[in-house]
């Protein structure tokens, strides 16, 4: 699972050829999915905080999308909270680019970090993800009423809502009748191999 091996990647400076070759990876997978007419509208991808801060992901965003002549509205980045803590000028300026090249940016594991609301109206980002958490902890009544705030908070700001980790149907019963804007986990699937999508 990547808690086991991510820190250990980024500890080890293997981290930006590893999330190089993940971006890679999925993009080509994403240009041979559209070729076969699968319709997938986006693929995210998680890129480490790391990764992030070390400041090559915009290069490499450019060279992917040229190699495999992908729009840029089919990819989504994904990035934690803490990737988000850093340097407010470099995260600002990072983002802004990648958002100029029409890439889409979500939070990942949203409410589980210590972002600075302050901090987080400023950023062009496109979505937050409801950490999974709190939706397993469902239909604990604390649990209840953060889900509702982060969904709340999301429609504040124009943002779109994707609940992570729904397993039961009064997960999904309830992220639905707050308005979440998506959902994922495995009551709608497992994680597959991508030649299966064609079956699914």
């Amino acid at each position: 699972m990547p808690n086991d091996f991510i820190t250990m990647a980024e500890d080890s400076g293997l981290i930006r050829p590893l999330g190089t070759w993940v971006l890679r990876e999925a993009c080509a997978q994403l240009r041979i999915w559209q070729e076969q007419g699968v319709a997938v509208e986006r693929v995210a991808i998680n890129v480490s905080a790391k990764q992030f801060k070390e400041g090559h992901l915009l290069q490499t965003l450019r060279e992917v999308m040229a190699e495999h002549q992908l729009e840029p509205a089919s990819i989504e980045i994904e990035l934690t909270e803490s990737a988000l803590m850093a340097d407010h000028h470099f995260v600002q300026q990072s983002l802004e680019e990648i958002k100029r090249l029409g890439v889409s940016i979500s939070i990942d594991d949203f409410g589980a970090g210590y972002s600075s609301l302050s901090h987080l109206k400023h950023l062009p980002i496109d979505t937050i993800k409801v950490d999974r958490s709190f939706i397993s902890g469902l239909p604990a009544r604390e649990d209840k009423q953060i889900v509702q705030a982060i969904i709340a908070l999301g429609k504040s700001l124009n943002l779109r809502t994707v609940a992570e980790g729904i397993e039961t149907p009064l997960q999904l019963e309830f992220v639905q009748e707050l308005g979440c804007d998506e959902v994922q986990g495995f009551m709608l699937s497992q994680p597959m191999p991508a030649k299966d999508i064609l079956l699914w």
